[in-house]
């Protein structure tokens, strides 16, 4: 399972190498997320309406190894943007991955961009 979780890492815009075009912004639920697969990785990508803004994470929840992550509310917490996953509400940010309690689990994040209409995730793989 390790194996799975060590695909993900988080990617900074100055990083990316590719920018893989997943469809345009209406095929993306507002102020909630969907799933896409770019080579072997799952992402969940979020359309945050409410703050205009949009988010790429690991699909893959870190503690249960469940790609479930895009199923998840988003929301914030102390002007966070945020994720809950849908099995254990845990918390993540969608800015930087880390986990809001606290706790060692992350999740890797992803430069979104729109463009031209449609919308990017940038890889650097």
């Amino acid at each position: 399972m390790q194996d799975i979780l060590s695909q993900y890492e988080t990617v900074t815009e100055d990083a990316v190498k590719e920018w893989f075009k997943v469809g345009k912004p209406s095929d993306f639920p507002e102020n909630s997320g969907a799933c896409i697969k770019y080579k072997t990785k799952q992402i969940a990508v979020y359309n945050f309406t409410r703050t205009g803004k949009w988010y790429a994470t690991q699909n893959l929840c870190p503690h249960k190894m469940e790609m479930v992550l895009s199923l998840g509310m988003i929301g914030d917490k102390d002007d966070i943007p945020k994720v809950a996953c849908p099995m254990h509400k845990k918390n993540f940010s969608l800015e930087d991955g880390r986990n809001l309690a606290g706790e060692d689990l992350k999740i890797a994040t992803y430069p979104v961009k729109i463009e031209n209409g449609n919308v990017y995730i940038g890889f650097s793989d």
